[in-house]
């Protein structure tokens, strides 16, 4: 069609009353971005000539996305939480905050209130025989100093792909855990090797991911946020290498710098230092942190977690 209407006088009004600029009160930052989304999306439907059927296909898909709960799901699937990190990388580089372990995307499924220990915790509930997985590393700063009584709080999936309390099949906090690293700057968890997981198949996520040809698979990977008073906080994840989607992840979260070997441990002296009487994977995952005196800097940011409210 070769209608153009979206730099006429009637459209220009129109999206002007749509964002509410024409008035006074509201919020003029909300004003702002509404007025550009929409202004973005008329020009989309003239560009791409998007027909009614097309655009109420679209409103019903997000209505299915909303009534799913996955909105959250199809973000990182779309490349946003990413685009998010590389423009943070990017600030932290003019701001000279640049280096240290690289970030990557949080995802939707952090829980607040894990129980807190100091060096070591156990993880698993022992409910799921999969293989032990012992986690260690030391923090450190820039200069490889290690950094005691630093936060690192863990959480990862079960053998099943599921996350605890998201999956109520699951005991409380199980596979999450709150360490505080030791004189020598080390953290240890036990705990068992994660499963990858995808998204749910005839979901609303899955259903545009087949429309773009992809895939919906996440790699085995492990979660961080690693804290400390005087320092960037640091918000990752780690994947597991060989796994069959290490670097093919649909959230695009992937980091060369974080993909780490599980080594397989069948030494029974070196089992037993870790208490155990059985054959374990070690995965090891240094930590470095990144200086900075402004609290702002020192805080993850802000956005809706389970319990968060509820713990503050």
């Amino acid at each position: 069609m070769s209608v153009k209407t979206t730099h006429t006088p009637e459209v220009k009004e129109l999206l002007e009353k749509v964002a509410g600029l024409n008035q006074a009160g509201g919020n003029e930052r909300v004003k702002t971005i509404v007025h550009r989304v929409m202004r973005d999306v008329f020009q989309l439907i003239e560009d791409l000539d998007i027909t009614p059927e097309e655009f109420w296909s679209a409103v019903y898909y997000i209505n299915d996305l909303g009534k799913n709960g996955e909105a959250a799901l199809l973000a990182p699937g779309l490349g946003m939480d990413k685009y998010l990190d590389i423009r943070m990388d990017a600030a932290d580089e003019l701001a000279g905050l640049a280096g240290g372990t690289p970030r990557t995307i949080e995802g939707p499924l952090y829980v607040a209130g894990a129980p807190e220990s100091e060096g070591f915790a156990r993880m698993d509930d022992g409910t799921q025989d999969g293989d032990t997985m012992i986690l260690t590393g030391v923090v450190t700063d820039q200069d490889g100093q290690p950094l005691a009584n630093t936060l690192v709080e863990i959480w990862h999936a079960d053998l099943k792909g599921g996350y605890s309390y998201f999956d109520p099949s699951q005991s409380e906090y199980n596979l999450r855990r709150s360490i505080r690293t030791d004189a020598d700057g080390r953290y240890t968890a036990q705990s068992i090797i994660p499963s990858g997981y995808g998204c749910p198949p005839e979901g609303a996520t899955q259903a545009l991911l087949n429309q773009l040809g992809r895939h919906g698979r996440r790699p085995a990977h492990i979660h961080y946020f690693v804290s400390k008073p005087g320092y960037k906080h640091l918000t990752t994840q780690i994947n597991l290498a060989g796994d069959e989607y290490t670097y093919d992840d649909f959230a695009f979260a992937t980091r060369e710098e974080l993909v780490c070997d599980a080594v397989r441990i069948d030494d029974a002296a070196a089992a037993e230092q870790y208490g155990l009487n059985q054959p374990f994977t070690r995965v090891e995952f240094n930590i470095q942190l990144v200086a900075s005196d402004k609290p702002e800097h020192q805080q993850r940011h802000e956005r809706k977690r389970a319990l968060e409210d509820d713990i503050a």
